[in-house]
């Protein structure tokens, strides 16, 4: 488990197609005290270390991974720049909201203003999972734990301070680009709930 606070910036430094996809990610963590099969999250994907080394781990990305990210649609081209956390551990500050790191989709940038010194970013969701964003929400974008501004059909707006901006990989975000997304948690059980009262007051009826 995650918690969508960003901890580092990673940069890719090796692809390799074998079976699976192989990455080998540069990182400023100190690896001594990272273990082999540890999870990292990496633009909001959860993968497990495999190998590593004094400033880098490597990890195996799955065709099913690949299908459900934006890896898939973008590649990770070398010198592709990742957010990066560690798995939360017992005692650990939860600043942001339980993220599983299980991408449920990719969500598009379809605009993007200065507001301020902040950055507003509208994107466009899979119309399965725009139902479970609601406004004042809470999101995970490439990793990034965010709170929904406003809704529209199956766009939805963030609003970026200056801080996430220089902290995260979001200070390059562009229009167009694809964004991989976990819907909170909590709003799939709320979402669920609700199907299943519906279900029941519609048998009642019957």
């Amino acid at each position: 488990m995650f918690t969508g606070i960003i901890t580092d910036i990673g940069k890719v430094r090796q692809v390799e197609m074998r079976g699976d996809m192989r990455a080998r990610i540069g990182c400023s963590y100190d690896m001594s005290g990272v273990e082999i099969g540890a999870s990292i999250a990496c633009d909001g994907v959860c993968l497990t270390v495999i190998s590593k080394g004094q400033d880098w781990f490597d990890v195996d990305i799955s065709a099913e991974t690949l299908s459900k990210t934006n890896i898939g649609t973008n590649g990770w081209p070398e010198g592709k720049t990742l957010n990066l956390e560690r798995a939360l551990r017992v005692g650990d500050e939860l600043g942001g909201h339980i993220v599983s790191g299980h991408v449920d989709g990719v969500a598009r940038i379809v605009e993007a203003h200065d507001d301020g010194d902040s950055l507003r970013l509208t994107f466009e969701a899979p119309p399965a999972l725009a139902r479970f964003i609601a406004p004042k929400g809470s999101v995970a974008l490439n990793g990034t734990s965010l709170t929904v501004n406003e809704v529209d059909g199956c766009r939805f707006g963030i609003n970026l301070i200056p801080h996430t901006q220089q902290v995260t990989t979001w200070g390059s975000a562009r229009t167009g680009d694809a964004i991989n997304l976990e819907i909170d948690t909590l709003a799939r059980y709320v979402a669920r709930l609700a199907e299943a009262d519906r279900q029941l007051a519609t048998q009642e009826r019957n």
